[in-house]
């Protein structure tokens, strides 16, 4: 059992990255799943699916290969954790690397980037950074 599934997504993800894997599978939830959507919305992977496992199910996230410039995803971090939540108001919705990164936030209206939270006026929950 895993206290921060998120966190434990972010790691995986990093340590795929790093290792320069193709594919990296995560225990299955629909906040992951939304996770990995914006990310992919935002082009920082290139596809998930969602399978069953046993009781439960697993998400398969195929990552961009590497650049002649780098890799697609640079860095991940967790900002809001279960000991310290962590919001943002619309107007305080926080920029990464100057805007070349994106901020997720859980918003009323389901997880998204910190650009769409913007245009449609919301705050919410600082999850995780992405560059």
């Amino acid at each position: 059992m895993v206290s921060d599934p998120v966190a434990d997504m972010l790691t995986r993800i990093r340590n795929a990255t790093s290792a320069g894997h193709v594919t990296v599978t995560v225990p299955g939830s629909k906040l992951l799943r939304e996770i990995a959507r914006v990310f992919k919305e935002e082009g920082y992977i290139d596809d998930f699916q969602e399978a069953p496992d046993g009781p439960g199910t697993k998400i398969s996230i195929s990552l961009k290969p590497r650049r002649t410039g780098g890799r697609a995803i640079t860095g991940l971090r967790r900002i809001s954790r279960p000991g310290l939540r962590v919001y943002a108001r619309k107007t305080e919705i926080p920029r990464v690397l100057g805007g070349l990164g994106t901020v997720v936030l859980s918003t009323s209206r389901g997880l998204m980037s910190g650009r769409d939270a913007l245009r449609a006026g919301l705050g919410g929950e600082v999850v995780c950074y992405i560059w």
